[in-house]
């Protein structure tokens, strides 16, 4: 798996546990923990395809 994959990857379980973090938010349930766990994701395979793409 290249790093531009993984980035992408991270990316997108991000977004999506993002996602499901603000449901659970929003809604009864743990929601909190699941959300700044989305953010760290989509935070992190940004900053992989960030450093992919200039090289």
């Amino acid at each position: 798996m290249t790093a531009r994959q993984t980035g992408t990857a991270l990316t997108a379980a991000g977004a999506l546990l993002s996602l499901a973090g603000a449901a659970l938010y929003v809604l009864p349930g743990p929601g909190f923990p699941v959300l700044v766990l989305g953010l760290a994701a989509l935070t992190a395979g940004v900053v992989v395809l960030a450093v992919t793409r200039r090289n």
